[in-house]
């Protein structure tokens, strides 16, 4: 089954994001939707881990020392894993978080650099299934276009999760994965539309399964 990881608002708390998309890889997404605030957080967030898996993988002077101390003793060089200080282990975490980045799709929130760039788009859309998802971080940015045309519109700007349906549509938003009550929400694809199901970070369910159903399409009769 189908299933996207939806989050927003980390405020510039990495740490809060990490958390989030932790708890969505778990719950099985795969891909995932980051409605903004702060577009830059995930950037921040895939640089800080490379810099820590840099430094997990750097031969460190108590390491030297250590092997200096066997050396004087005659005893044979420490043994650490094999991955251990390796460019090809870091080589492989770097490319893990270019993939995942990659999977991500996110739009950014006014006042930002991005924002301001006309080479990023100022709201994303995606497929489930027969359903067009339209992501953007502040609802007031849709247009009467994004409103014909996608069925489910995800956004963030909000502190609460909720599913409020407008006629055939369905505005989602996860919450705010910042401050002292996180939550993100995951959309998973059905035989008739799409569920969206919003968490908190320690699994307990704040917005129950909602189908999010596509309108049927009036058959024409022709005489």
């Amino acid at each position: 089954m189908s299933m996207i990881g939806v989050f927003s608002d980390s405020d510039g708390d990495l740490e809060a994001l990490d958390r989030a998309l932790r708890f969505l890889a778990k719950k099985g997404a795969k891909r995932f939707l980051f409605a903004g605030g702060n577009y830059k957080d995930l950037d921040d967030w895939v640089e800080k881990k490379r810099d820590e898996a840099k430094a997990q993988t750097d031969y460190s002077n108590l390491d030297f020392l250590a092997d200096v101390s066997s050396f004087l003793d005659e005893g044979e060089q420490v043994d650490r894993p094999p991955a251990f200080g390796t460019a090809y282990e870091l080589s492989r975490k770097a490319t893990e978080l270019v993939t995942l980045k990659g999977k991500v799709l996110r739009t950014p929130e006014k006042g930002c650099l991005a924002y301001q760039d006309p080479s990023v788009p100022k709201k994303a859309v995606d497929m489930m299934g027969d359903v067009l998802v339209c992501v953007v971080h502040d609802k007031n940015d849709l247009d009467k276009e994004d409103m014909l045309n996608a069925v489910c519109l995800v956004h963030g700007k909000e502190a609460e999760a909720k599913v409020v349906q407008i006629g055939p549509r369905y505005f989602v938003t996860p919450g705010k994965v910042s401050g002292s009550k996180p939550t993100v929400g995951v959309l998973e694809l059905t035989g008739s539309g799409l569920k969206y199901t919003g968490y908190d970070l320690e699994d307990k369910v704040v917005v129950p399964p909602t189908p999010i159903q596509v309108a049927a399409k009036k058959k024409i009769s022709v005489k």
